[in-house]
């Protein structure tokens, strides 16, 4: 196996470059990223004629600056703790900067008596060893970002492992924060998220930059998994910096009788893709996807789905929101795919943009795949501007123009927030939503 000394930083795109080798790691998992930092040298890199990433500037996409590594001073470290404040009630949190785990707390003995297990991942690697194998990107990136997938395999060293066994339900949400720091900093998170049967968690993470204009690149991954009956809510809060390249690569499993919703939303970066493959293997599985998106200035995002329905009598709801000003750009491109035997299929995929400016841009290809028969699949893609006679009305009960904007858009936005039934998310992402307005306006 090569061997690479890693004393401070280095770049990712140098030929030195590989896995951390001052991670203390299991020889089996210290070989699976030797694997696929292999893949990742091997696989080329995207094109615009790939039809995975159409539309998509894949120009932004050169890691050669960006490095890996690095230390944490005391004082940035305050900073980050300072800023971690998401939601006043939690059953437990994890707060990572780079790949260092800086703050922990715990879930409460009552929760660890009954089987949880919430741990970072170097942990559950070796305590958790068969669960970890079984589960830990267990599924294939299918959606163009297979060479960034295996690189996340390859870097990753810290990140998430939530289990949440047969029948415990976790009243409150667990939060988790990821933050960059630092010029050409680099960030690879991860969570791997099982419950089994009858269990019930929410989970909420925020991906954040100390330095909101300091470039750098993000790569992560998330395994939630939904066993026989079990309700996960997973929420993604993603802000960072304007200069960050970003790829966020979620695999959804639903066993039978199970739900997975998943909220993300999308506020910052110069260029943010999000893939989201989401499996129906059990009958009266459901899957619900949802996406929130405001972009300004030049910023791009780029998001990639598949609503694979394995088994019969399963529902999948994919709505997409996208409010787009300045010059920014959006793309979709998802798919509902029946596979054969997958009967009484019941299946939506709905995706709006708001163009709040000549020079935005949307492009949306929603598409099917149907194999079996006696479905209901339907989808569509709409783009539009504000109405005027809206705008019109507000204007009239003297509402400046950018007010009366942001009140049309948020309202526009709403009703995917309104999907969570989770009144303290929800305003902590209206909260992040209005932030977003108030910088622009």
């Amino acid at each position: 196996m090569p061997s690479v000394a890693h004393d401070e930083t280095t770049a990712i795109g140098s030929v030195l470059s590989g896995p951390v080798e001052s991670r203390d790691f299991p020889e089996w998992f210290r070989e699976q990223q030797w694997d696929a930092w292999k893949q990742f040298a091997s696989l080329p890199s995207p094109t615009r004629k790939d039809q995975a990433w159409r539309f998509a500037n894949v120009g932004l996409l050169n890691l050669t600056p960006f490095k890996v590594g690095g230390t944490l001073p005391d004082m940035q470290r305050n900073a980050i703790l300072e800023q971690s404040r998401g939601l006043d009630k939690v059953a437990a949190r994890l707060i990572f900067a780079g790949d260092q785990l800086i703050e922990r707390d715990v879930v409460s003995d009552q929760l660890k008596k009954r089987g949880v297990i919430f741990q970072p991942l170097e942990r559950a690697m070796v305590e958790h060893r068969e669960l970890f194998q079984k589960y830990f990107m267990s599924q294939p990136a299918t959606l163009g970002s297979a060479k960034f997938a295996a690189l996340h395999q390859a870097l990753v060293s810290s990140g998430t492992f939530l289990y949440v066994p047969r029948g415990v339900e976790i009243e409150l949400p667990i939060e988790i924060f990821h933050w960059l720091n630092g010029e050409n900093a680099s960030v690879f998170p991860h969570l791997l998220l099982v419950t089994d049967e009858l269990a019930k968690v929410t989970v909420t993470e925020h991906f954040r930059s100390l330095d909101p204009q300091a470039s750098g690149f993000a790569c992560g991954v998330n395994d939630l998994i939904a066993g026989p009956g079990a309700k996960v809510t997973y929420i993604c809060a993603q802000n960072w910096g304007t200069n960050v390249v970003a790829l966020q690569m979620n695999s959804t499993i639903v066993d039978h009788d199970a739900s997975a919703m998943s909220l993300n939303l999308h506020l910052g970066g110069k260029y943010s893709r999000f893939e989201s493959l989401s499996r129906l293997i059990g009958e009266g599985g459901r899957s619900d996807l949802l996406a929130i998106s405001v972009a300004n200035g030049a910023q791009e995002f780029d998001a990639r789905t598949l609503q694979d329905h394995v088994s019969p009598h399963t529902a999948s709801d994919l709505l997409y929101k996208n409010a787009l000003d300045d010059r920014a750009r959006s793309t979709f491109g998802g798919l509902i795919r029946v596979e054969p035997h997958a009967h009484f299929t019941d299946a939506y995929q709905k995706v709006r943009n708001l163009l709040l400016s000549d020079d935005s841009e949307a492009n949306s290809m929603p598409g099917l795949e149907i194999l079996a028969d006696n479905v209901r699949c339907t989808h569509g893609a709409t783009s539009g501007q504000i109405d005027k006679d809206e705008l019109f009305y507000l204007r009239t009960r003297g509402i400046p123009v950018p007010v009366a904007q942001r009140l049309i858009v948020t309202g526009f936005l709403n009703e995917v927030i309104q999907r969570l039934d989770h009144a303290a998310i929800a305003d902590h992402l209206n909260r992040l939503i209005d932030e977003k307005f108030a910088k622009e306006y």
